[in-house]
């Protein structure tokens, strides 16, 4: 049975066409060639880095924002459960919402014995985090039609003690809002904004922090903001992409967002904000963006205060593989030459680990870069050199090779092998029009779940997967309907469903997929497919009758249309890609060799890899006698003082403990669904406790499929 459905329709891009320039002159080949193959950018000078702070250790008893603490370092300095005891785990409670079923990727928070925790109906819950019973509940109004910021904490929330004059509040993104909720009653504080909600332009999505009055959060479609935590208002904003006067090189016309969907940090004692900022937009095609696109694909830092630039450092140049700086920036404390620095970290889809300076942004192991192809497709302009790090040790290669085809078995590595011999691979490859590109990117590297940071060692635990992408770029030249007719039947049915997510002219908007060129990549029944079950972030259509399906996929294959608009040069889209697909077998399974999911530990002080487990199981290959092969993984680790580190996020719908000094797997147990986010830690009356989200669906799924339990574990008494 094929266990895994290659991916035919997820968060595709396209591009206005331009004026086309020629196919870049010959010579630019040559030009490339003769650069040195390698250069690097220096490392801070001993003199020139940042002495560490002595940060305070007492909040890392609790766990009051997602990440656990406002550096995004998910340890607990609890030691209740440890090495010795942890096989006597059990469960302790579990608490199931009651309200729908849908992938939650948002670790809770607890304060003062009680759990705060989204619900997949969009309710935030409050529950006693000693039995998992529920106190109140706060419903957010649903949408009549999802798109992925909509889920309440999409990817974390964050509690705020108050102050003489301000009460305690919850903070939290949904939809278009960032939401102050009372922690005690469950109600919308009304002096926040406008009755207990401000507006965010960009889109909620990631967990914020407060830096004395200022709540730093960013934008899932771009940009970072600071609001005033007691009144909701916007107190500053910063472009992330560059407009006219602002630093950073202009994108062109059709630039789109550099988004910040993978999270921030904040430096409690300088006052820094440090954002992942992700990928270029659109996707895979650069045509329209021509430079470097700063600021995508950096670690950018902010005053905290007034969202002044400090600075920045970027990771791929001119993304066109949609490898994003994806995780919430880890601080850390390491040693270097004898002295205790201070650091944050960068983790990235390429593999890349960035390891940076805190204060000035330089990093710390002289950053290696390596020249890069020049592009063969129509328009596109690639960057020079891309990363190619030598320290700290790189996470995964971005490249794939042909001598890692699976062996899994004959037939396997036959058919795995044809395809790459019709397929484009390198580093960092650009793509050619309508030819496959293999690269290790989308489902590769480190994840939007991020790192844990032991705070003592400097010791860095972060998951990583090793999927192949198989993407392919194709031409498109469909242009929409002449305004002088009136829309199809079609035509209404997607405006009024599916254009909040897929955009008014099908373009797509943020991760939301391009439905451009769509004959070219499903048939009918896929739609139909598609419509009656959902798929990821989609929610299902089980309203429309035959005649209306029959209506909408004429408009979506532009089949029975009005006549096309005249062409104009500049309207219509270039080029599209055929959505995130991957290399995989005849049976689905990943056409690499494994381990195609890590739990990874390294010691930042060296930048060298302490040990690479691999994490999940697939059982049915277990039964087979293959040595574990890890599975895609997109949980996130947690680390505690009791020399363990906390896991899930993998298809075997487990939760594990590691040894976090040998990374040997000292205990797990089977969850209700899938944990797609990290562990929190906390204690309640004297006893510790590991609680997980527990929803399984999206990208990860598991069999149990999507739903609603949160569940936590505990010595036995």
């Amino acid at each position: 049975m094929i266990r895994y459905l290659v991916l035919l329709l997820l968060c595709s891009a396209a591009t206005a066409a331009v004026p086309e320039p020629a196919v870049e002159d010959p010579k630019a080949h040559e030009a490339r060639e003769a650069l040195p193959e390698f250069k690097v950018i220096p490392a801070a000078t001993p003199e020139g880095r940042t002495p560490a702070i002595e940060i305070d250790m007492a909040p890392f008893n609790g766990w009051t924002r997602s990440q656990g603490d406002n550096g995004s370092r998910r340890y607990s300095a609890l030691t209740q459960i440890n090495r010795q005891n942890v096989k006597s785990l059990e469960r302790a409670w579990i608490f199931r919402s009651g309200d729908g079923a849908a992938n939650t990727q948002c670790t809770p928070i607890i304060v003062d014995g009680v759990l705060y925790a989204p619900t997949p109906g969009l309710a935030l819950v409050a529950l006693d985090a000693a039995t998992g019973v529920e106190k109140w509940r706060f419903q957010v109004e649903k949408p009549s039609r999802m798109r992925p910021e909509d889920a309440v904490a999409r990817r974390g929330l964050v509690y705020w003690p108050g102050d003489a004059e301000n009460a305690p509040r919850l903070l939290f993104g949904s939809g278009d809002w960032i939401y102050a909720v009372d922690p005690k009653t469950g109600k919308a504080l009304p002096q926040f904004g406008q009755a207990g909600r401000t507006a965010i332009p960009m889109g909620a999505t990631v967990s914020g922090a407060v830096f004395r009055h200022v709540y730093v959060t960013g934008g899932i479609h771009g940009d970072v903001y600071g609001y005033d935590v007691r009144d909701g208002a916007m107190l500053w904003s910063f472009a992330t992409v560059a407009h006219g006067g602002q630093f950073g090189d202009p994108w062109g016309p059709m630039a789109n967002s550099a988004d910040v969907w993978g999270g921030i940090s904040l430096d409690d004692q300088r006052g820094l904000v440090f954002a992942a900022v992700g990928a270029a937009r659109p996707d895979m095609v650069g045509v329209g963006r021509p430079g470097d696109n700063l600021y995508a694909d950096c670690v950018l830092a902010l005053d905290a205060l007034t969202g002044a630039y400090r600075w920045h450092f970027q990771n791929v140049r001119h993304d066109i593989w949609d490898l994003d700086v994806c995780a919430p920036p880890n601080l850390v404390t390491i040693v270097r030459d004898g002295r205790r620095i201070d650091a944050v970290t960068g983790l990235s889809k390429a593999g890349t680990l960035l390891l940076l300076d805190r204060g000035s942004g330089k990093p710390i192991f002289p950053f290696r870069l390596r020249r890069a192809p020049v592009s063969n497709l129509p328009g596109e302009r690639t960057a020079e050199y891309q990363p190619d790090p030598e320290l700290p040790e790189q996470i995964s290669r971005v490249e794939f090779d042909p001598a890692e085809i699976t062996t899994r078995t004959p037939e396997a590595h036959e058919f795995v092998k044809k395809v790459v011999e019709h397929s484009t691979y390198g580093f960092y490859q650009p793509f050619t029009e309508g030819k496959p590109n293999l690269f290790i990117g989308s489902r590769g590297g480190a994840e939007w779940s991020g790192g844990a940071v032991d705070v003592p060692t400097g010791r860095l635990y972060v998951t990583s997967n090793r999927w192949v992408s198989k993407i392919t770029v194709l031409r498109n030249d469909e242009r929409g309907r002449d305004p002088k007719y009136p829309p199809s039947a079609g035509e209404n049915l997607f405006a009024a469903n599916c254009a909040v997510c897929h955009g008014k002219n099908r373009e797509g908007v943020g991760v939301a997929p391009s439905l451009y060129a769509l004959k070219t990549r499903l048939k009918d029944a896929d739609v139909l497919a598609l419509l009656q079950t959902g798929r990821g972030l989609m929610p299902p259509n089980l309203t429309f009758n035959d005649a209306q399906k029959k209506d909408l996929l004429d408009f979506l294959f532009q089949r029975n249309q009005p006549p096309a608009a005249p062409s104009r040069g500049k309207d219509e889209p270039k080029y599209i890609f055929n959505g995130y697909n991957f290399l995989v077998d005849q049976d689905g399974y990943p056409g690499i060799e494994p381990p195609w999911g890590l739990l990874n530990c390294y010691d930042l002080n060296t930048g060298k890899v302490l040990w690479r487990v691999p994490l999940g199981e697939l059982e049915e290959l277990t039964k087979q006698g293959v040595p574990k092969t890890g599975s895609q993984t997109l949980g996130g680790a947690s680390v505690t003082a009791g020399g363990l580190v906390f896991v899930a996020g993998t298809e075997d719908e487990k939760l594990r403990a590691f040894d976090a000094d040998t990374g040997a797997e000292l205990w797990s147990a089977k969850l209700p669904f899938a944990g797609t986010s990290a562990p929190a830690i906390y204690e309640v009356n004297g006893r510790e406790y590991v609680v997980i989200t527990s929803t399984g669906g999206g990208r990860v799924g598991g069999p149990a499929g999507p739903g609603d339990a949160y569940v936590a574990f505990a010595l036995r008494p």
